[in-house]
């Protein structure tokens, strides 16, 4: 067997300079000076990382107020391949941060003194590629893949300052979501919409104590499901259905001010509909008080189909995510911005009074850094 491989590396060593007299002679590969008729693309490149400060200080203060810190790094990455036949597009968007708080500071409670409390302020993984084919005028096809999670656990809090009760309800890869589109889509300068009868929807929960918990994020357990068991534990659950995206970007919408926002709607195909949850004590005196399943709120049958309602509880059941982002540069390196985040999602039980809502609004001021990447 050695043999054998000595002599075809031989063999491949001796051909070398064959070929290459062959094409010098022969003019069989295309020179430099050659005009040649493959089309060639381009790279456009930006990234912008950015470190966001806040602080408050109130120290024997007559009008009071809660001391803080607060540190959010964040990176926005666009690299796009353009070709004379088709458009790759990747989109990184990344965001982490802290709030050191001084909730509580009295000298019974107080074990850190100043900013005792650590609360995470933001936290965000959110990675777009797509390959897009233009067919007619502004009309074409794309195939889309998102990717979105967190990068740190997510808590909820009972109590005020360092004796606060901390309980976990997320953490990286739960949940996680990962989204493949095949699309039609209108692309204009500066807005897009893509819609998608053929959409995968993968939810990830890749943490045993959420999911004994009952924190499943719509990924439903089999029969066979204990949750003193992890071996029994589903940790992925994949949905078939019907997606929309629209997104609006535009530079200078008013002089220094930038504007993006994107609208995500999904709709699953599989998971059975008008669906309730099972909490874990067995609210119904039916289920098995350790069962975190989906079970049928009530039955669906052809006349419900037909009945005017029908388009509500489908609605209902439609996962939305809409994003908006306000931009104004001051200066090269510092601007103000507003960011507001919107869900629906009825896989996500709720906390509190908000139920399948989800709201996140962030407004300040921020230095970033360019970095000197466009290339063409």
């Amino acid at each position: 067997m050695t043999k054998k491989i000595l002599l075809l590396a031989a063999l491949v060593l001796m051909a070398t300079p064959i070929v290459k007299a062959n094409n010098d002679g022969e003019g069989l590969t295309p020179t430099a000076d050659e005009p040649t008729d493959t089309p060639k693309g381009s790279w456009t490149t930006s990234s912008t990382p950015a470190l966001k400060i806040g602080e408050f200080i109130y120290h024997n203060w007559s009008a009071t107020g809660n001391s803080q810190i607060d540190i959010t790094g964040t990176f926005f990455g666009n690299y796009k391949y353009t070709h004379p036949k088709f458009v790759w597009d990747n989109v990184a968007d990344l965001a982490y941060g802290f709030a050191w708080q001084d909730l509580d500071n009295s000298a019974e409670d107080s074990v850190g003194g100043r900013f005792e409390t650590r609360r995470k302020s933001n936290d965000k993984i959110d990675l777009t590629s797509a390959l897009s084919w233009k067919a007619y005028k502004d009309w074409g096809a794309s195939f889309t893949a998102n990717f979105k999670s967190q990068f740190g656990k997510g808590y909820t809090y009972e109590g005020i300052g360092y004796n606060a009760i901390a309980t976990e309800v997320s953490s990286f890869m739960a949940p996680a979501y990962l989204t493949t589109a095949l699309s039609f889509e209108l692309k204009k300068e500066n807005w897009s919409v893509s819609l998608s009868f053929l959409t995968g929807k993968t939810t990830f929960v890749y943490n045993d104590s959420l999911i004994a918990n009952g924190h499943t994020y719509g990924v439903i357990q089999e029969d066979n499901f204990n949750a003193a068991d992890p071996s029994t534990f589903t940790h992925a659950y994949f949905a078939l259905g019907s997606y929309v995206k629209g997104m609006y970007l535009k530079k200078d919408i008013l002089p220094n001010l930038d504007l993006y926002a994107r609208a995500e709607l999904f709709y699953d195909y599989k998971k059975p509909k008008n669906m309730g949850w099972s909490d874990i004590n067995g609210w119904d005196g039916v289920n098995d008080p350790a069962s975190t399943k989906y079970v049928l709120a009530e039955e669906e049958t052809w006349a419900d189909l037909q009945n005017k309602n029908w388009l509500g509880k489908r609605a209902f059941e439609t996962d939305l995510d809409f994003e908006l982002k306000l931009d104004y540069r001051f200066s090269k390196h510092i601007s103000a911005n507003f960011a507001l985040n919107l869900k629906w999602d009825t896989d996500f039980s709720g906390m509190g009074n908000w139920g399948h809502w989800q709201i996140y609004q962030m407004a300040g001021v921020q230095v970033f850094f360019n970095w000197k990447t466009p290339k063409e």
